[in-house]
């Protein structure tokens, strides 16, 4: 039982680097951002990138440091900052979700619900290009047309569902069943 308490205490360690990488990454881009002019706050945190990032290092920070402790289970412009957000981070989440134990088991109803966030950004994204023209990313430009980028959005929308049902699936089938989540 020690060695499974200090290979958790690793494990903790590497999300804790890993969360502390990921925020100087979207630190030093903002602050490579601003030494290039005035940072317009809603254009930069209006990434889905950089949301989503901070977004998993809360909810990261939040784990580690009220649960664990009790025994409860685009572009960025800096290449080190985008590896880390794009290619580090996505990575280490794969290796924890597939190698780490500590975690609870979904339920199919969960995929809908892990598609709430990534659509209403989109739809916030959508209604700021057509008022002011500001979108994060060439694929949600309005000049293109709708059609165009209803395909985008649907085909990103399958991909992100279908992601979520492999991850339901892999959870399911026994390897993360420490503990039951059911979502009702």
């Amino acid at each position: 039982m020690k060695t499974r308490q200090t290979a958790l205490r690793f494990l903790n360690l590497a999300r804790i680097l890993w969360a502390l990488a990921t925020l100087g990454a979207i630190v030093a881009t903002y602050a490579d951002t601003a030494s290039r002019g005035p940072v317009q706050p809603l254009n930069f945190f209006g990434y889905f990138t950089i949301q989503s990032n901070l977004v998993v290092v809360l909810v990261g920070l939040i784990y580690l440091t009220l649960l664990a402790p009790l025994g409860a289970a685009g572009g960025v412009p800096l290449p080190w900052a985008n590896w880390v957000m794009h290619i580090l981070g996505p990575l280490l989440v794969l290796a924890d979700w597939l190698l780490a134990r500590d975690r609870t088991s979904l339920s199919y109803r969960a995929v809908p619900l892990l598609l709430i966030y990534p659509l209403l950004w989109t739809g916030v994204v959508l209604i700021r290009g057509a008022s002011d023209g500001w979108v994060p990313y060439p694929f949600l430009d309005p000049d293109q047309g709708y059609p165009v980028i209803a395909l985008y959005v649907v085909s990103i929308a399958v991909l992100f569902a279908g992601i979520a049902f492999l991850v339901v699936a892999y959870g399911l089938r026994g390897r993360h069943r420490d503990v039951q989540l059911e979502i009702r």
